[in-house]
């Protein structure tokens, strides 16, 4: 543990003017406040935050990162305050050491709120002060050495999990690739303690097989440069466990047919001599086309830079070379806390935002997560990816996860700009918004005004932020949507009691209910959570005792009205089947779900025979209702122009193919399942007719379960 004396010493090694006094009182506040308690392993618990403190001197942080990273624990585990911090060592640090702070006291009622709650405090305090973050990583650090002391094997599992989950992507994306590394080391230590045991021997092996071999390789990789011109360090190391287990998994390969294990290294002077020395290896040694990558010209996210090539070593042996800077080194392996030695101290710390935008992306998800899993999921997500690099029609260098679409690209160029997208152009081409974008693609976002986002988007959005806007916008349109179907719900009900309902009953029956108020009571009756039966019961008390009928009796359809489904959001508040496709024009059954909204059926759908026991609803499409979807089943011969024949008919009579799939196929038919966009039941009939004219249509037939 360092001596209070050390550690001022470390600080003024590389900050003469840092404060002494402050790092002083804080060392003698902490040991203090901490007084006798103990670690798991039986050091004083003290040691730990003044582990912390040591761990970033050797990133050569400020001194009220220092005094942070000493005091960090005192508000949590003993009975000092935030107000007593902020008096003793003022606001900066207090502000500091209240974003590190866990939430241990809050009442939650699961591990997953207690740590999306954690984690939402932690990351909005980390966008403020950007050493919030620094401190917290070199605080699960350090306890991640010390894990093996826990004796509990649960927790330390659970610990490594949120570790590999949480902490290690926040070092990755500020590039703190040491931190990181270290950290999913011992994480897959706890988690997979029998293939971390195989690969550290098999290491071990070959270690002693070809240790000479790698000083062999680093000596001529640096005499190639050196005889170019080329002054450069080269080194070699072996990749950590963790690194080729995942690389096992995602080839799914065993550990001797990695080719890979062993990586190189050259750090040269200047930004030019990398490029130069990428040269000089290329013509000595064949390259792998596919295994090039250009980090300096286009850096990561996280501002990490460097070349990284794979070469054949003397046509048998393919190495891994990354070649960068010094600075470059120093960022790659530190990362923002390398960059932060080459700034003035002071306010810089507080401009996370505007230097490290995925900070306003997390924070996106935490304001539009429904739940503390969701966040915690969406959070995950948008810390673990692979990057695409694309552009926008100025230029402008736009980062996304692979797999990501035109949607995913909108919602990172702007939020309004995603909830507007109706199209887009990839490379001058108009295609379809679920296209899966590619590196270099120049992407053009076609916008409208009058355009919200589709439930649809959520299927094929990879970004957390995307699909968190899209959540977000369904569950505020679903809210809405729900209450204007309650409202519905009411008027139906209100007019089966052939009655005119006075405000004093009506506020009693809201009394009975137990709802506050007329927008509430919508709500509920769209949600399902008050039955029809149960607002007339309200409303009438005694309505169904003078009226002893059978249920069936008092919902024969006479007895009832219809409820318009106009103007409510397919895949929001209501759900049209797949199985029977329903279409304005067919008379429509409602089934109420459990969580909120109704499935729509066709009344003659087979699938409500299982459906006897739902609460139904009488529907009703609503007057200028918009196109639906029908499916068509149509037997064709099996003859050459025997489908553009029927594509023809489609298209004259103004009918989209949704979608089109061979149910079957023989010598003298085929089977053909068609989904089609149509106006209503008066032109899919009209369709049907003219399809049946065709010579080359054996049979057609619409689908309804």
């Amino acid at each position: 543990m360092l001596r209070q004396y050390e550690l001022v010493e470390k600080v003024r090694a590389y900050d003469p003017d840092a404060n002494e006094d402050l790092l002083n009182r804080a060392y003698v506040f902490s040991l203090q406040a901490h007084g006798s308690q103990t670690r798991a392993n039986g050091d004083p618990y003290f040691s730990h935050p003044v582990e912390v403190a040591g761990i970033l001197t050797d990133l050569k942080l400020d001194d009220q990162t220092i005094a942070t990273a000493i005091l960090h624990d005192t508000v949590e585990d003993t009975v000092a305050t935030i107000d007593e911090i902020r008096d003793l060592f003022g606001d900066n640090v207090a502000r500091l050491v209240d974003g590190v702070t866990k939430l241990s006291r809050i009442e939650a009622q699961t591990d997953s709120e207690r740590a999306a709650e954690n984690l939402r405090k932690f990351l909005i305090a980390m966008s403020g002060d950007i050493r919030v973050l620094l401190v917290k990583l070199a605080d699960r650090l350090h306890n991640m050495r010390t894990l093996h002391f826990i004796p509990n094997v649960e927790k330390r599992r659970r610990i490594a999990k949120e570790t590999m989950d949480i902490y290690a992507p926040l070092a990755e994306r500020i590039g703190m690739y040491q931190f990181m590394d270290e950290m999913k080391e011992i994480s897959f230590r706890e988690l997979e303690p029998e293939a971390y045991q195989s690969i550290t021997q098999r290491l071990a092996g070959m270690r002693e097989s070809s240790g000479a071999q790698i000083d062999e390789i680093a000596s001529d990789i640096r005499k190639t440069l050196g005889t170019h011109g080329v002054d450069a360090e080269v080194s070699g190391r072996e990749k950590r466990p963790f690194s080729i287990y995942k690389k096992m998994q995602e080839r799914h390969i065993a550990f001797e047919q990695l080719s890979d294990v062993i990586a190189f290294r050259a750090v040269v002077e200047r930004p030019d001599d990398c490029y130069r020395a990428l040269g000089v290896l290329h013509q000595k040694w064949s390259s792998l086309p596919d295994r090039f990558k250009d980090f300096i010209s286009t850096p990561k996210r996280n501002g990490y830079r460097s070349l990284h090539t794979t070469l054949l070593y003397k046509g048998r042996l393919r190495i891994e070379i990354q070649i960068r800077t010094q600075t470059m080194h120093e960022e790659a392996e530190n990362g923002l806390a390398a960059h932060w030695a080459y700034k003035e101290r002071g306010e810089d710390a507080r401009a996370g935002r505007s230097e490290y935008p995925w900070i306003n992306d997390l924070l996106e998800i935490l304001d539009q997560a429904s739940s503390p899993e969701e966040m915690l999921e969406q959070t995950r997500l948008a810390m673990y990816q692979q990057t695409v690099f694309c552009f926008t029609p100025k230029g402008e260098l736009i980062q996304l996860p692979r797999g990501s679409t035109p949607v995913d690209f909108a919602f990172a160029v702007h939020t309004d700009v995603g909830k507007t997208t109706v199209g887009a152009k990839i490379n001058g081409r108009q295609m379809p918004l679920r296209t899966q974008l590619k590196n270099g693609d120049q992407v053009e976002i076609l916008r409208s005004e009058f355009q919200e986002p589709d439930p649809a988007w959520e299927n094929f959005a990879a970004t957390a932020k995307a699909r968190a806007a899209v959540r977000r916008h369904i569950k505020l349109q679903g809210k809405a949507e729900i209450a204007a179907l309650g409202q519905e719900i009411y008027e139906e009900a209100v007019s089966r009691l052939q009655l005119e309902v006075s405000k004093k009953a009506f506020s009693q029956a809201l009394t009975r209910l137990n709802v506050n108020s007329e927008q509430m009571l919508y709500e509920k009756l769209g949600e399902h959570d008050i039955t029809s039966d149960n607002l007339i019961d309200a409303l009438a008390p005694g309505f169904f005792a003078i009226h002893r009928r059978s249920r069936a009796k008092r919902a024969k359809r006479g007895d009832r009205g219809t409820i318009s489904i106009k103007g409510l959001t397919p895949g929001i508040s209501v759900h049209l089947a797949g199985c029977c496709h329903p279409i304005p024009g067919d008379r429509i059954i409602g089934i109420r779900r459990a969580v909120g909204g109704i499935d729509v059926h066709v009344v003659d759908c087979g699938e409500l025979a299982t459906e006897t026991d739902k609460d139904w609803l009488d529907l009703s499409w609503g007057e200028g209702a918009d196109r639906g979807t029908a499916t068509l089943v149509v037997v064709l011969e099996n003859s050459p122009g025997a489908l553009a024949s029927v594509t023809t008919v489609l298209a004259r009579a103004d009918a989209n193919i949704a979608n089109m799939r061979v149910r079957e196929r023989d010598a003298a038919f085929g089977t053909f399942v068609l989904d089609l966009e149509v106006d209503d039941l008066e032109h899919l009939t009209h369709i049907i007719a003219a399809l049946r004219t065709s010579e080359a249509v054996n049979s057609v037939e619409r689908q309804k379960r």
